[in-house]
C-alpha cells in the first residue's frame, strides 16, 4: 500500500498568506494538490472545511503533515482529540520534520507541551484582542460596524426600490450587495425617515375669536 503525505495549512484572517505554509509542506515532500487549506479561519474554530477534507483524505499508513501544532489547533483538547483519531486510524502526524509518537514518553509530553503553548498563545491573542478593542471604545474609535453603502447609495437604493421596477435581487446585484443588506438598507431608511417625521411640529392652530352677539 503507497503511503502518502497529506498536508494542512491555516492562516486566521484574509489578509494573511498560506505561501510560506505551503512552501514549508512542499519541502516536506508533501504534493501541492495533497495540501488542504483553511483561509481566515482560527485554530479554536473546529469548524474547519480544510481540516475536514484533510481528515478525510487520510488513510491507514498515510501522515497528514502541518507546519506547526497551533496550525492544527489553538486549544489541548482539540490537539489531543484529533492526534488520538489519527492514531487510532493507523495516521502517522508529523509537525513539521518531526513525526508524533503517541508510544514515545518524551514525544507525549513534547506534544502536550506544544499543545499547551499554543492554547496560552489564543489566549493572550484573544486578551489583546479585547483591551484594544476598550481602549478604542473609550476613545470613541469604535463604533461598531459602519454600513456598506453611503448615504447617497443607500437614498438612490430605497428611490429604486419605491419605483417597484427593480426586485431585492436586482438591488442586490447592482449595488453588489448581499439581500440580507438591502433589506437592512431599506429598514435603515424607512426607520429614518420616520423618525425625520416625528421631529416635526404640527402647525398650531390659531386660536377662533369669539363671534360676537348678534
Amino acid at each position: 500500500m503507497t503511503k502518502t503525505l497529506i498536508g494542512y495549512a491555516r492562516c486566521s484572517t484574509d489578509k494573511q498568506d498560506l505561501a510560506a505554509q505551503k512552501a514549508a509542506l512542499e519541502q516536506l515532500g508533501v504534493a501541492a494538490d495533497r495540501i488542504y487549506t483553511d483561509h481566515g479561519l482560527t485554530g479554536t474554530n473546529r469548524s474547519r472545511p480544510g481540516l475536514d477534507q484533510a481528515l478525510a483524505a487520510v488513510r491507514t499508513g498515510d501522515t497528514l503533515v502541518v507546519p506547526k501544532l497551533d496550525r492544527l489547533a489553538r486549544s489541548v483538547p482539540d490537539a489531543r482529540f484529533i492526534a488520538d483519531a489519527l492514531v487510532a486510524c493507523g495516521v502517522r502526524l508529523a509537525l513539521g520534520a518531526s513525526v508524533y509518537d503517541p508510544v514515545d514518553p518524551m514525544g507525549k509530553m513534547f506534544f502536550n507541551i506544544l499543545a499547551t503553548f499554543a492554547e496560552f498563545e489564543a489566549d493572550l491573542i484573544r486578551l489583546r484582542t479585547r483591551e484594544g478593542m476598550a481602549i478604542a471604545r473609550s476613545r470613541g474609535k469604535l463604533r461598531g460596524k459602519q454600513p456598506k453603502l453611503s448615504d447617497k447609495q443607500q437614498k438612490e437604493l430605497r428611490r429604486m426600490h419605491e419605483t417597484g421596477d427593480y426586485s431585492i435581487g436586482d438591488l442586490a446585484e447592482l449595488f453588489s450587495i448581499s439581500r440580507p443588506t438591502v433589506y437592512r438598507t431599506l429598514a435603515r431608511q424607512v426607520g429614518g425617515a420616520v423618525a425625520r417625521a416625528a421631529e416635526i411640529p404640527e402647525p398650531t392652530r390659531s386660536a377662533r375669536p369669539p363671534r360676537s352677539p348678534a
